[in-house]
C-alpha cells in the first residue's frame, strides 16, 4: 500500500527528473523554466526538441507517449499531465 506521504514524494522526484530532462534538452538553467513558462515561446523550443522530449520522457519511465500528446506538452505542468496519464495505475 502507498501512504499519501509516499505519493507525494514519488510525485515530486518524478516532477524534478521532468524538469531536469527538459532543462538538458532545451539547454535551459533549471531557475529558467517555470511550471507554466512556454517551451516555443519562451524557450525558443522547436519541434524537433518537443519530440527529443518526448523520447526521453519515454526512456526514462519506461511508458509509450502517442505523438498526439505533443500538443499537450508545451509547459511542465503539460509534460506532467501527459506523464501521469502514461503510466500504468498503481
Amino acid at each position: 500500500m502507498t501512504t499519501p506521504d509516499k505519493t507525494v514524494a514519488s510525485r515530486e522526484a518524478r516532477k524534478a527528473k521532468i524538469k531536469e530532462i527538459v532543462c538538458r534538452i532545451l539547454e535551459i538553467d533549471p531557475a529558467e523554466l517555470t511550471d507554466t513558462s512556454l517551451f516555443k515561446e519562451e524557450h525558443d523550443a522547436d519541434s524537433l526538441r518537443a519530440i527529443e522530449i518526448l523520447a526521453a520522457l519515454e526512456r526514462e519511465f519506461d511508458i509509450t507517449i502517442e505523438q498526439d500528446e505533443l500538443s499537450r506538452m508545451v509547459n511542465l505542468d503539460g509534460v506532467e499531465s501527459v506523464v501521469d496519464r502514461a503510466l500504468p495505475a498503481r
